[in-house]
């Protein structure tokens, strides 16, 4: 007799990116020639100091748990990189290392979020953080954004969709799937508000390193009690490490430490002795490097995308992601990224993951990819577009 399933189950929905990866690594069986510009991982690797400081840390045995917040000199080398970089004093007792930012997200929503309560965040938005949320049988209340707004909340939004049963925002900035961030003075509305409601602010800062056309800023430099999620996938490239952090007000500490010796125990040791190196001066050289190929890759692929007919309506000034409106090729971007994989053989994703309301209208596609493989599924989409008008 099989078990009964829980029936918050019912409000998990399939990763779509993923059962089209599924679909693209089918193809790829039977020998099709297959870009990958759907799943948002970086093409680049960890450097070599990183590697270096993973191989020093297993020849030296550093192999056994830690403590559940993070090593001590990862703890301090992160709120040195929050001081070198946007000029803030994070204590590192306020800094929990977690295995990747899906851990600290799923921290900050078992400590903030009770059942019913809602978390308003954008449409769209990255499908884990809705789910996280329902997780913990709150409510993931999606609110329509548009390109007027960058798909992003505004604070005028917050305000008018706050309800009673409202608890706090979820946020993102530069989000995923969109690439766009909330402009600094917005963000402080939008805190400045939750804040005179008592509620609480999640901001993913995931891809934050990845911003190209402003200088960076950290939404904790809005006040200690904003709760930050960062990682070392993205800008740091060490996504198979699944590393990240959680930055909490000093009163939080002790309650989300008691959460993660329960539900984690600790991040992986050998990744958390890696990541100490990823702050060193030569990493962050070859990490700024990499960060301007992406930009390269951006400034090339957007015009790209609007001569094959698609519309962009913002630019997207961060993370490797544009967010394309594909409604003047087809009515359906569900079946338009299906013909796509299967006659073009480039994997784009459509809206459907990231929430209704640009699920038809919309696609996503990941520029973390070399330029040779930008140019060449460019090439293939010409073709493909060509044979179908």
């Amino acid at each position: 007799m099989n078990p009964i399933l829980a029936s918050r189950l019912a409000n998990i929905a399939p990763f779509h990116v993923m059962e089209l990866a599924k679909m693209a690594t089918e193809l790829e069986r039977q020998g099709r020639s297959i870009i990958h510009m759907g799943i948002g991982e970086p093409d680049f690797t960890a450097p070599p100091p990183v590697i270096e400081a993973a191989t020093r840390a297993m020849a030296d045995g550093k192999l056994q748990y830690t403590s559940a917040v993070g090593i001590p000199s990862l703890r301090q080398a992160i709120s040195a990189h929050y001081e070198r970089v946007y000029g803030l004093d994070i204590a590192p007792s306020r800094i929990i290392v977690t295995a990747g930012a899906s851990a600290a997200l799923l921290l900050a929503c078992a400590a903030l979020v009770e059942r019913d309560a809602e978390v308003l965040m954008p449409d769209p938005s990255y499908p884990c953080n809705r789910h996280f949320v329902a997780a913990f049988e709150g409510v993931a209340k999606l609110i329509p954004s548009g390109p007027e707004d960058r798909f992003q909340l505004s604070d005028a939004t917050v305000c008018d969709q706050w309800s009673p049963a409202t608890r706090g925002v979820l946020l993102a900035s530069p989000s995923n799937p969109t690439g766009t961030s909330i402009p600094h003075d917005e963000l402080a509305k939008i805190v400045a508000s939750v804040r005179e409601r008592k509620g609480f602010t999640i901001v993913d800062e995931i891809y934050q390193g990845l911003t190209y056309d402003e200088a960076p800023f950290s939404a904790l430099s809005l006040g200690e009690d904003v709760i930050v999620i960062n990682s070392f996938s993205k800008y740091f490239n060490m996504t198979g490490w699944r590393l990240g952090w959680l930055v909490v007000p000093e009163r939080m500490v002790p309650q989300v430490e008691k959460l993660a010796q329960n539900l984690f125990i600790c991040a992986s040791s050998i990744a958390q002795h890696a990541g100490v190196a990823c702050f060193l001066p030569e990493s962050i050289a070859i990490y700024e490097q990499r960060k301007a190929e992406f930009k390269r890759r951006r400034d090339y692929i957007v015009p790209a995308l609007r001569e094959l007919g698609f519309k962009v309506p913002v630019t997207p000034d961060g993370a490797f992601y544009v967010y394309a409106d594909c409604s003047s090729l087809s009515d359906d971007a569900d079946r338009l990224t299906i013909e796509m994989l299967n006659k073009a053989g480039v994997v784009l994703v459509p809206g459907l993951d990231f929430g209704p309301y640009t699920a038809r209208q919309y696609i996503r596609l990941s520029y973390a990819t070399s330029m040779d493989n930008l140019r060449e599924a460019v090439g293939r989409l010409t073709s493909f577009f060509a044979q179908r008008s």
